[in-house]
């Protein structure tokens, strides 16, 4: 398929803030985990990404880890050829793993050095002047808090980051950098980069809680379909074109889940939110992305895809996104086949009927 023409118009595109920043960000953005890099190289990643920002989607996701680098590489090659004004789009990258993973120097972790040098050969690799949002990749418990924090907005006053953030980290470590940088009167992350899914909501739903409530904290959720599974192809066993399929080696831990019971019955579960996703006209995968933005606190949704045309179906999430954001009886089918919403932590109130905090 020809990525030239739009297939969506990009005024469709939905906006939010990120968290409580005056950053306006698309709720779908792309992604270069697993693909970018490595399975994907050269005119293909420059279809996906033009495919991308034809249709809408103008944020783009990295790590320095993503294929030892390759990932930005290839990313700030394709934005160099295609020329894009830097005001048009917005990037981010990760900073913590290094490159490789074995170091145990000082090539790689939260200290002020490797947060320092990490984004500097981040920047190198995407030829670009600066990033729109760096996030800490995870957390590093042998780094002081305070030089982490004072770290990032070190790199934010040199001009090479405009906001940073956090990924998979406690509620309770990023509340304390947010309290070091009010005590400091330094900038606080302002963003969360977490797994959130159907199958996968109890630190997005329970322990970020307080956080989206009383910090507006932002979101770019990663891996909504969960690694495929929440497209229904996975329904009838796993096919041999499949990601499950073509790397069996990263993906061993997933193909051992699905095929345990609690695999089964979440494929049994996905079997019925398909047939109700068809009845709503739209796709498995399109139901289990509206889904996901039906969740306020989440500021954007990562996308991962390896063809043009995948970018386009999973566009079609905002259609039906548009279709059931009204409609309580299609959400109470939805939570009743998914039986799985997390209680409310004690202290922070209890849920109502319809799920909502009182």
């Amino acid at each position: 398929m020809s990525a030239e023409s739009p297939q969506f118009d990009p005024k469709n595109m939905i906006y939010r803030n990120m968290g409580p920043t005056g950053l306006r960000v698309p709720v779908f953005s792309y992604g270069g985990w697993l693909t970018v890099g490595g399975t994907q190289k050269g005119d293909i990643v420059k279809d996906l990404m033009k495919t991308c920002f034809d249709n809408g989607i103008n944020m783009f996701d990295n790590a320095e880890a993503y294929n030892a680098g390759e990932s930005e590489r290839e990313m700030g090659r394709v934005i160099k050829e295609l020329n894009w004004d830097r005001r048009d789009v917005i990037i981010t990258t990760k900073i913590f793993f290094g490159t490789k993973r074995t170091d145990t120097s000082n090539t790689r972790g939260l200290s002020r050095k490797h947060i320092v040098e990490g984004l500097n050969q981040s920047l190198k690799n995407l030829q670009l002047d600066y990033v729109d949002i760096v996030f800490a990749h995870r957390p590093d418990r042998t780094v002081p808090m305070e030089e982490t924090v004072r770290a990032f907005n070190h790199v934010i006053d040199q001009g090479k980051a405009f906001y940073w953030g956090t990924s998979e980290w406690s509620a309770m470590e990023i509340q304390q950098a947010i309290e070091i940088a009010r005590r400091l009167n330094l900038v606080g992350p302002s963003v969360e980069q977490p797994h959130y899914s159907m199958m996968h909501r109890e630190r997005f739903e329970q322990e970020y809680e307080a956080l989206w409530k009383y910090e507006r904290y932002g979101s770019t959720i990663w891996s909504p379909l969960d690694s495929g599974l929440l497209t229904g192809k996975y329904n009838d066993g796993i096919p041999e074109d499949s990601r499950y399929a073509t790397n069996k080696e990263m993906m061993s831990s997933n193909i051992k889940q699905l095929t345990s019971p609690e695999g089964k019955a979440k494929i049994e579960k996905v079997k019925k939110l398909t047939s109700l996703a068809e009845s709503l006209g739209g796709s498995m995968a399109s139901l289990a992305l509206a889904w996901t933005l039906l969740n306020p606190n989440v500021s954007t949704c990562i996308l991962g895809a390896t063809k043009p045309e995948q970018i386009l179906e999973n566009l079609k999430g905002l259609e039906m996104y548009k279709k059931i954001a009204d409609d309580k009886v299609t959400i109470k089918k939805i939570e009743e086949i998914l039986d799985n919403k997390p209680e409310a932590l004690e202290g922070y109130g209890r849920r109502g009927p319809d799920g909502s905090l009182i």
